[in-house]
């Protein structure tokens, strides 16, 4: 996918991690992507559509309802990371914690604020009560935030 961008003139970065792998009679070090699955880029509003039609492309990755921005000093730290260490093992961050303040952020109760009550891998139990009543909904984790 990098490579289809790049063809097109389309400004692109695909973190490569350099990982071991065993195989039947050795070890290997090779390069694959660090994120599985995404790869960075740099476009205008007029060359969001071009990226969408490229093959093995399915979409952006929205955050608040539109597509994520990654700051440029976040692109070279991870650039400058990948040049000083090899075999990186990317982790979410498991900051959401049993009565944690939640913003919902998609969904019919969009901006309602929450409390996590049960904490999964992908879900998350809330007790919503600023509604005049204690409901109680299990969410997917990308759709709640911490309340800042």
């Amino acid at each position: 996918m990098h490579k289809l961008l790049g063809d097109k003139g389309i400004e692109s970065y695909c973190p490569l991690n350099m990982v071991y792998r065993q195989w039947s009679d050795r070890v290997k070090k090779v390069e694959e992507p660090l994120f599985k699955s995404y790869v960075f880029v740099r476009v205008s509003e007029e060359e969001r559509t071009e990226v969408r039609m490229t093959q093995g492309v399915l979409n952006y990755v929205y955050w608040l309802g539109k597509p994520a921005v990654v700051k440029d000093v976040e692109i070279a730290n991870i650039r400058r990371f990948l040049n000083e260490y090899h075999d990186v093992e990317v982790q979410p961050i498991e900051d959401i914690q049993p009565g944690s303040r939640l913003v919902i952020t998609s969904g019919v109760l969009l901006s309602h604020e929450a409390t996590a009550i049960d904490v999964g891998k992908k879900y998350v139990e809330v007790l919503i009560e600023s509604l005049g009543c204690k409901l109680v909904a299990k969410l997917e984790r990308e759709k709640v935030q911490l309340k800042k």
